[in-house]
């Protein structure tokens, strides 16, 4: 135990661009939440090429899945929290231009 009386924890958090990625190792309480995480591993400082905000509300996951409610989601030892970067395009709309290109293609 340590002297405040919480056990620590191992977890990492990540994140990438396409050019350089950070994995950032931290020691933190037990009942740190996915966000605060991120906080604690000051990716503004890693990423200075990024606005500072950035990484306030970016979509987390752990380990590849998704997480809905990252501000309450509790870390258990070893999880890796993922930073997502935001997408260039909104899957849905990609999908509906595709479908009108190709309807516009077959109505020559």
């Amino acid at each position: 135990m340590s002297s405040t009386g919480a056990e620590m924890l191992t977890v990492e958090v990540a994140y990438a661009l396409p050019h350089k990625q950070r994995l950032v190792a931290l020691s933190v309480p037990e009942g740190t939440t996915a966000r605060q995480a991120v906080a604690l591993a000051d990716l503004p400082t890693l990423f200075p090429e990024l606005p500072s905000d950035a990484f306030l509300q970016a979509p987390l996951g752990i380990f590849g899945k998704a997480l809905r409610t990252p501000e309450t989601e509790i870390l258990r030892e070893g999880d890796r929290v993922e930073v997502y970067r935001p997408l260039a395009i909104d899957p849905k709309a990609a999908r509906h231009e595709r479908a009108k290109r190709q309807a516009s293609d077959q109505g020559r």
